[in-house]
Parts: C-alpha cells; structure tokens; sequence
C-alpha cells in the first residue's frame, strides 16, 4: 500500500538543495520579471540604486537582486509543502520592503507606504506575486 504523507510532514529537502532551486528560480522568475520591467521603461531607475541610469547595469542589479531574494525563499522554504501558500506571502513581502520602503528611500523619494493602494504600487504588487509564484514554481520542478 502506497505511504500517505500527512499534512505536517516536511519535505526531506536538504538546504543546499533548496538553496540551490531557489537561486535557478530566483533567475527565472528574474528574468520574466526583468523583460516585464523593461517593457515599462523601469529599469533605468533600479540602475539608479548604484548610481547609473543605464538599462544593462538595472539589469545587472535586477538579476542580482531576484537570485539574493530567491535565496532567501530556498531558506524559508526548505522542508515545507504549501510552497504557493509561502510564495503568495513572500511576494507580499517583497512588495513592501522593495518598491514601497527601500526602493524609495534609497532613491531619495521616503517610503510609499501612503501610496499602497494607488494603481502603480498595486501593479507593483502584482508584479512581485508574479515573480514570488513563478520562483515557486521553478522551485518545485527543480529541488528534486
């Protein structure tokens, strides 16, 4: 008779082979993310983080930024089931921390915590669910 697992019980993921799906999902959801963010002209301002405007350097630090922010899904991650549940809350997160905290205040604009529900930081938020869902996904096909 085949083993039914429970609900609780944990995936047998080792971190190094969480780490190691997360990051390849973390550049594929990057790079989805990225084409979305050029195709809206935005990526001269996340160049603007280290002081450039040019496209090739936002790029640079995007891809970057998606392999260090799917690291950190791999941690939390590892030896959990509900993967989509966790994604659809670190997108969440991500959101916050990013365009609405440190983004801003890293370009000299404050926090747009005020400014969450305006149309832009909602397409923002979708955005970041997008890219949280897709590493998620990249995750689950890969950590095996």
């Amino acid at each position: 008779m085949a083993e039914v697992k429970s609900m609780n019980e944990t995936n047998p993921l080792t971190m190094g082979t969480s780490l190691k799906a997360s990051a390849i999902g973390g550049v594929v959801a990057g790079i989805i993310f990225g084409i979305f963010m050029q195709m809206m002209g935005k990526l001269p301002m996340v160049a603007m983080l280290v002081g450039s405007e040019s496209v090739a350097v936002g790029w640079f630090v995007h891809m970057v930024i998606s392999v260090i922010f799917g690291l950190g899904f791999g941690v939390l991650a590892s030896g959990r089931n509900n993967i989509y549940a966790l994604a659809i809350i670190y997108g969440i997160v991500l959101w916050v921390v990013g365009p609405l905290l440190i983004m801003p205040a890293m370009l000299g604009m404050g926090v747009m915590i005020g400014q969450a529900f305006t149309g832009a930081q909602l397409m923002n938020l979708v955005t970041h669910l997008g890219f949280a869902l897709i590493l998620a996904f990249v995750y689950s096909k890969t950590n095996k």
